[in-house]
């Protein structure tokens, strides 16, 4: 099976690319926004069918929560407007998608762990887009999961 994972120079992709070599039984294709740009809704659909793509994890974000405040226009663009590109594009070539999301879509008043059930709430820029994000999947994409993450660690930060 070919699993892309995008986003593949940030945290997470790192830490999936340096752990998938236990995985020889499928083969990964690692992209960043030099080899995909996820904003670019052709690119996603040509890169998909070209390399017969049959998931997808998508760890590409706009992650950094203070500039989302200033920015939020490349926020949107990259947590929400590309996912909805990806979402549609699996659907299209019957590819999964994982997507990484974030806990900042509550708002953090709960006094125990939050369950994917628990009311949203985002109070930023960066939880909104991300949360939006998650709703376009639920609406375009067939087969997909999203993965609400809180602060990640790795050898990569």
């Amino acid at each position: 099976m070919h699993i892309l994972v995008t986003g593949s120079n940030g945290q997470l992709g790192s830490e999936i690319k340096e752990q998938s070599h236990l995985y020889p039984e499928y083969e990964f294709h690692f992209t960043d926004i030099d080899d995909l740009d996820i904003t670019n809704e052709k690119a996603v659909n040509e890169y998909i069918e070209k390399h017969y793509i049959k998931c997808v994890i998508n760890c590409a974000a706009y992650t950094n929560v203070d500039k989302a405040e200033s920015e939020p226009k490349l926020a949107n663009k990259i947590n929400v407007l590309a996912v909805k590109y990806l979402a549609k594009a699996c659907t299209k070539h019957n590819a999964k998608l994982i997507h990484i999301s974030t806990d900042y879509v509550f708002d953090g008043k709960n006094f125990r762990p939050y369950r994917e059930t628990d009311f949203t709430n985002p109070q930023s820029v960066y939880g909104k887009t991300k949360l939006e994000g998650e709703k376009i999947i639920e609406e375009f994409a067939k087969t997909a999961v999203i993965i609400r993450t809180s602060w990640l660690y790795s050898s990569y930060g």
